[in-house]
């Protein structure tokens, strides 16, 4: 049972990085517009902050390892049972 709660909890982690990396994403691109002057033509600029690019790629890795860690454990779990019966 503890370790049911333990896999969902790794689960909402991972969840919750993944949610935070989208928001850091949108923060790391950055799009400026410029009205058109004169004979100079109107035009979008679009710059990308490293950092928050950096914080949301290191969020995605850290979310993975954590799903890779709770269905381990989940298969793990699932074989122990099954050996345990036979």
């Amino acid at each position: 049972m503890r370790r049911a709660f333990v896999v969902f909890g790794e689960v909402v982690v991972a969840a919750l990085c993944v949610a935070v990396a989208v928001a850091s994403w949108r923060n790391g691109v950055v799009t400026t517009s410029f009205a058109a002057a004169g004979d100079v033509p109107g035009f979008d600029a679009t710059r990308y902050v490293a950092p928050w690019l950096v914080l949301a790629a290191f969020l995605v890795v850290v979310a993975g390892v954590i799903v890779i860690d709770a269905a381990a454990r989940t298969i793990r779990a699932a074989t122990a049972r099954s050996s345990a019966r036979d």
